[in-house]
């Protein structure tokens, strides 16, 4: 793809759990590169899960974070080593204050391509 300055750009998506959803949101919305940011659920095995079922850990899912981001620009390296500074993904369903299944690591890759980046980064 080709953005409005006539730069190439490669559009590439990426979601983690890390705990609290809008932390994790806030620390890769502010890095260049990523074009959005979306909270929601993911891992569960409610259809359309709600506030309420996830924070009782009834449906399964992890608090996530879609990212899209422009991959000339901003790396996989960048990106897992935002994702491992702002958790600690060695406690298991918690971060911070927060507990419970919701709140556990994960990464979803959305290419077969960036699955060997997330074991190789910092």
């Amino acid at each position: 793809a080709v953005d409005s300055s006539g730069r190439s750009s490669e559009v590439a998506s990426l979601v983690v759990a890390a705990g609290c959803f809008w932390g994790v949101e806030l620390a890769f919305a502010r890095l260049p590169g990523v074009i959005s940011t979306e909270v929601g659920y993911i891992g569960g095995s409610t259809p359309r899960p709600t506030y309420s079922a996830v924070s009782k850990g009834k449906s399964g899912h992890a608090e996530a974070v879609r990212i899209i981001f422009d991959a000339s620009t901003i790396g996989l390296t960048t990106l897992f080593g935002v994702f491992f500074d702002v958790h600690d993904p060695t406690t298991l369903n918690r971060q911070g204050n927060d507990v419970g299944t919701q709140y556990r690591s994960a990464i979803f890759y959305s290419d077969e391509r960036q699955g060997p980046a997330a074991p190789a980064a910092p």
